[in-house]
């Protein structure tokens, strides 16, 4: 047993090797930065990376198997706006207990995956399309329930889930690791798991090796669309308000995290080891530019580079082993 777990943190560490280096090197970057030194490694900065790295990784482990499934899915920071206005909404207007308003968030997260799931596994319209247009129909809800307006909720049960503590932890940061196991265990442990690898493989051959492609592609967006609504009502907890713009470009952080994680973008290929730190990346790049006054405008430009600078990589990596 001690062998084995041995062998799979070298593994892990060899695999991951060159966004580990990528990720020691910012760390160490921003701790000797002039601007950067004395607030970069402090506690309270650590806890706050992780704390907002938190909804990430729960859409990107979603993100994570959906990529390998070779589809893509732009909903889920509409997703997120639209879960955290109905969660709060359910609190505010209707009376409704805190952990029932949380939990009609997380489900209206779920019934959009199930919408795209059942809409790419029986449709066969390409998952960019399904999603662009339920991107849209999730970011109307949210602006038309809300009315374009925050719906605050300041109650200690309510900001439990996103502000709270669980001993000396950060709730978000518990609820992240979680989720994260969780995934781990469904993507390695289960059939429907390595069914996705052979779907995203090669679609074709999986079918007639009689996996059900659709049940697994149903499945997946399904998943993710339910970490979308966590991610959603984790994020209004945080906010102590549900409001329609708390996704936006929510979906580019957890794409960035999956493709710097070094999962392959045409599919069959990648892990959530490498996404874990693909999100500690994204999220300490994050940090890092706003200690360091960036404008954010000009964050979007830097993270657009660093996924235009991974997905090259990937195309370079593919390239060699088709060679």
């Amino acid at each position: 047993m001690f062998e084995q777990t041995r062998k799979g943190i070298v593994r892990y560490f060899k695999d991951n090797l060159g966004i580990l280096i990528a990720l020691v090197g910012m760390i160490v970057f921003l701790y000797v930065w002039p601007t950067t030194h004395a607030t970069f490694l402090t506690p309270t900065n650590i806890f706050n990376v992780l704390r907002q790295s938190a909804s990430n990784l729960m859409l990107a482990c979603g993100m994570t198997m959906v990529i390998i499934l070779g589809g893509i899915d732009l909903s889920v920071g509409s997703i997120i706006a639209m879960s955290g206005c109905f969660a709060a909404g359910a609190v505010v207007w209707h009376g409704m207990p805190e952990a029932v308003g949380l939990l009609i968030g997380i489900l209206s997260g779920l019934l959009f995956g199930l919408f795209n799931g059942f809409m790419i596994a029986k449709t066969k319209i390409p998952p960019f399309i399904v999603t662009l247009a339920s991107m849209n129909i999730a970011k109307g809800i949210a602006q038309v329930y809300s009315g374009g307006k925050p719906i605050r909720c300041m109650t200690d049960a309510w900001k439990f889930l996103g502000a709270g503590y669980v001993g000396p932890f950060p709730t978000p940061v518990v609820t992240m690791f979680i989720v994260f196991i969780v995934s781990v265990l469904f993507v390695n442990r289960t059939r429907i798991g390595r069914h996705i690898y052979a779907v995203g493989g090669n679609e074709m051959a999986a079918r007639f090796s009689g996996i059900n492609t659709s049940k697994v592609k149903f499945v997946v967006f399904a998943f993710s669309g339910l970490m979308a609504g966590l991610a959603g009502v984790t994020i209004a907890s945080r906010l102590y308000s549900g409001t329609c713009t708390s996704g936006d470009g929510a979906e580019m952080d957890a794409i960035a995290a999956v493709v710097v994680g070094g999962t392959s973008m045409s599919g069959g290929s990648g892990r959530l080891g490498g996404t874990l730190i693909g999100v500690l990346i994204i999220g300490i790049l994050n940090n890092g530019l706003n200690l360091m006054g960036i404008n954010s405008n000009w964050q979007y430009i830097v993270k657009g580079v660093v996924i235009l600078a991974a997905v090259y990589i990937d195309f370079i990596r593919n390239n060699k082993k088709a060679a």
